[in-house]
């Protein structure tokens, strides 16, 4: 597997970056889209995704090095080589939600509503960013049988791919890619009902991407760890905890109570 999509010689362009780029170009398009139904500027919109997406990214550096510490604590220089893999997605949404937190803070603007405007953005960055995973050769399950991976119907260039050294393996980028993809099409389902409310689509999102995190983590090999446990799977079932409270809450509320469309924020 190539990780390299272009070698400029005194520059590398790899898999990894430049799909992670694609998704976050394709994240805020999707945002201002979305913002502008709302009318919310530009400004703001393109401002608050600029800094959700560099801190994001930091915060997502810094949880996977923090579980990892053994790993760069004899080559620190390493903790900056984040072309060759090593992101986090749940230290990247803490710190990109509390930077979008603060941000509608500054600006008196609806938090919870820009966060429903954002879940698409999310979902198919994060269906994307996981093929660079892939061509890391990162992030896979554990070993099974060439048979297995046919009978599941995939490309051969995915099968070729999860071939590592002579053992084939889970291709669980793929299955968290199609569920974020899947997760994706039900948002914009949800979108059609015109009594959708505020925190319903966050609510979604941490329930459907927390249920899918949880059962796929379980068949990882390069999980962060705390305490004997996989540390994503206990994330997972705290904001499981948290939707289903979520969702409850919103379902208190009279029937065209914060309905979204409704709802500008600003």
């Amino acid at each position: 597997m190539d990780r390299v999509l272009l070698d400029l010689g005194i520059i590398q362009i790899r898999w990894y970056s430049f799909l992670l780029l694609v998704g976050v170009f394709l994240g805020i398009l999707l945002l201002v889209r979305e913002s502008k139904k709302f009318k919310y500027p530009k400004d703001f919109i393109f401002n608050m995704a600029f800094w959700a997406i560099i801190i994001g990214f930091v915060g997502a550096r810094v949880y996977y090095v923090v579980f990892n510490w053994n790993m760069y604590a004899s080559n620190p220089i390493s903790i900056f080589e984040v072309w060759q893999g090593g992101l986090a997605i749940h230290g990247g949404l803490i710190f990109g939600v509390l930077t979008i937190y603060l941000y509608c803070k500054k600006y008196n603007v609806n938090f919870i509503k820009i966060l429903d405007m954002a879940v698409p953005s999310v979902l198919i960055g994060q269906a994307i960013g996981r093929w660079g995973n892939f061509f890391n050769m990162e992030a896979h399950g554990g070993m099974v049988s060439k048979s297995f991976l046919q009978g599941l119907h995939l490309p051969n260039f995915i099968i070729d791919g999860m071939n590592i050294n002579g053992v084939y393996y889970h291709p669980t980028f793929f299955y968290e890619s199609l569920w974020c993809l899947l997760g994706f099409v039900i948002i914009f389902v949800m979108r059609r009902f015109k009594h959708l409310k505020v925190g319903m689509q966050v609510c979604f999102y941490l329930m459907w991407y927390s249920i899918g995190r949880f059962f796929i983590e379980s068949l990882r090999t390069d999980s962060l760890m705390l305490g004997g446990f996989k540390v994503a799977q206990i994330i997972s079932v705290v904001l499981i905890i948290i939707s289903i409270v979520g969702f409850i809450i919103i379902s208190r509320k009279g029937k065209y109570e914060d309905l979204y469309y409704e709802s500008r924020g600003v």
